[in-house]
Parts: structure tokens; sequence; C-alpha cells
């Protein structure tokens, strides 16, 4: 004789119960959980076995024998989770509302911005429950980011411009980003730094003696990451023209040049201005202003910073440039190609949305 199994208690809907299983099975906003539950319910009321409603909805038998269970003894009420047991909540929601506010709206006595022990101050709140409201809230009152909008007329056409030569680089020709990187130091520690340990990092001291400086000159290649750099004491027309000088130089005669600068007032001096009618196959782009991020050449100075000059210690410029020299040129045995991958679209269009947020907070 088959064994049958325990049976099953009885599941009939309501149209209006039927009606409300839908819905919470089908609306986005409701919990994953109660949505599961409105689903068994629903397989069962077809007639299906604790078996078969499992694998229809993808949950173990025992779930559904729960959740048939708890519907029939006290139906819709019974899919919606109990309260659990433990202390009741002591902060209420005008408490974090308040809390939220204030940390936008408001600064603290005698400060630029809240901190969790300034907040727990003003609102009897502890700190952990301070920190836990803004980590909900994905607020970080320490924190600030530094930025600068252009206020170019031509900023879009820019924006295309160079984004274009990026993406869709023109046949026959290279395309070079050019920017100096000035004022570069030679700074002599006033005493030597202590090596890291394991469980101490490197030591430097915060003073130091400044020999000079430099000032590096680099083109970019955007299709292949090489580099052609200069080093010069100034960095005037002169010395910008001198540098595309090398470029026209270096670059094979067959080929157009395009180079990509910023606004510096010597890449548009009268003196490279003849230099580069005397030269038609270089041609200048020039970026938006206050937008060097479009500028490709700036990662590689961020490079160059990073491995090189944030801990540097010459005893003299010409020890500073013998280091650069040997830094560039080991580069250029490896380079590494940066990949833009933004249309000027996705740039103007992830602005627009910056800018649109911004004038939204400050309603």
């Amino acid at each position: 004789m088959p064994r049958t199994g325990r049976p099953k208690a009885e599941l009939t809907l309501t149209d209006v119960e039927r009606d409300q299983l839908v819905r919470w099975s089908r609306r986005r906003k409701s919990s994953q959980a109660l949505a599961l539950r409105a689903r068994i319910v629903l397989a069962c009321a077809q007639g299906l076995d604790n078996k078969m409603a499992a694998a229809q909805v993808g949950c173990a038998a025992a779930t559904v024998g729960k959740w048939r269970a708890r519907f029939v003894a006290q139906r819709l009420d019974g899919l919606v989770d109990e309260a659990r047991p433990g202390r009741p909540a002591v902060i209420s929601v005008d408490q974090v509302e308040d809390v939220v506010v204030a940390t936008l709206e408001s600064t603290p006595a005698n400060a630029t911005h809240w901190s969790r022990a300034k907040m727990a101050e003003r609102t009897g709140l502890s700190k952990s429950t301070i920190g836990r409201i803004w980590r909900t809230f994905e607020l970080e009152p320490h924190r600030e980011d530094g930025f600068k909008l252009s206020n170019d007329p031509l900023f879009v056409d820019k924006v295309y411009d160079v984004v274009g030569l990026y993406l869709n680089p023109p046949e026959g020709a290279v395309v070079l980003c050019v920017d100096e990187k000035t004022q570069v130091q030679a700074l002599a520690r006033s005493q030597p730094a202590f090596p890291i340990m394991p469980g101490m990092p490197e030591k430097r001291t915060h003073d130091y003696v400044r020999h000079g400086t430099t000032s590096l000159f680099a083109a970019f290649n955007t299709t292949d990451g090489t580099v052609i750099s200069s080093l010069h004491r100034r960095h005037r027309a002169v010395e910008f023209k001198k540098f595309l000088a090398k470029i026209d130089a270096q670059v094979p005669e067959h080929l157009d040049i395009h180079l990509v600068a910023d606004n510096y007032a010597t890449h548009k001096s009268p003196t490279v201005t003849r230099w580069l009618e005397a030269h038609p196959r270089v041609h200048m782009h020039f970026t938006p202003t206050y937008s060097s991020w479009i500028n490709q050449v700036e990662r590689f100075f961020a490079y160059v910073t990073a491995d090189l000059l944030q801990r540097s210690d010459h005893r003299s410029v010409q020890a500073l440039e013998a280091d650069i020299r040997d830094w560039v040129k080991a580069w250029n045995e490896d380079p590494k190609q940066f990949i833009w991958t933004k249309s000027a679209e996705q740039i103007l269009s992830s602005l627009a949305r910056l800018l649109q947020r911004i004038n939204g907070a400050g309603h």
C-alpha cells in the first residue's frame, strides 16, 4: 500500500486573498521573504502537495509545509513576520531625521563639519548610534573632495575634439598629450630615513633643504604609452618651443602630429604660434579650462610623483634630473597605454547628472 504521508490541511483562497497574494508576489518593493511566502500559498492553492510546490517555487518542502500551515491557521496575517523578542528600539524616526537634517544643513559651533562626538553631544545619542545612522544614509562629514567646474564657453566642442582623438585617432598621425610638470624640487631631508620594518612603516623627517627646481616636459603617446621628455630649469615659451622641436624631430616625417595641451599661456604665445605656422603637420588641440583630467599625460605625471618624487631625497638639481631621466627611460622600456573608455556623450551626461544632483541638494 503506497504511503500517502501526513494529510495536508485544505487550502482554499478567497478572491480578496488571491489578489493580495499576487500583489505581494509581484510587487518589486515587497520583501523577498514575503514574496516567496505568497508564491508558496498560491502554489498550494493549485492543489500541489508540499514537494511539488517546493519544486515550483524553488525552496525546501519543509518551508512549504510551515507556511501552508501558518496560512491555514492565520490566513494573510500568518505570512507577515512576527515581532522579534528583545528590547524595543529606543531611537525614534524623528531622532534619525534630526541627525540627518542637522548633518546636511548645519555645522557645529567652532567647527567646519560634524564629528560623531559633536553630533552625539548635540542629540544625546551615543557616538556608535550616530555612526550607524550616518552609514545607513551614506553620510561622511569628515571627508571632502575637490572640484573645479569649467567655465569654458567652448567646453562641449573641446570635449568632443579631445575625446574624438582618443577613441578615433586619425590615420597617418600620432596623438600626443603634452604638458609640463613644473617646479619639481630637489629636496634633501635633514636626516636619513628609517627603513621599513615589520610593524613599522618607513619614517622620514618632515623638514628638508631645497636645492633648486626643474621642470619635466612630457609628450605621452596615446597609442603605445611611450613618452618623449625634456628637462628644463624654466618653463617659458622658449623652452616649450624647444620641446616642440624635439617632438618634431623624433616623430617620423610621414606622420601628422596632434598635440593635446591645456590653456597655459606659453602654449599660445606668439613664439609658439609662429613655430606652429612653420610646421603645418603639427596640430594643437586645447582642453577645456580647469579640465586637466581629460589630458592623459596627467596620469603619467601621477606615476612619476608616486614612484619617484614623493619620497625623493636629492642633494642637487643635477641628481634629481638624472633620476627623472632614468625613470622615464625605464618607463619607455615597458610603457603603459591608458585605455580611454568614456565617450563625449557619456562624459557630458555624467556632468549633467552631477549638476542636477548638486542643484537639487540646495532646495
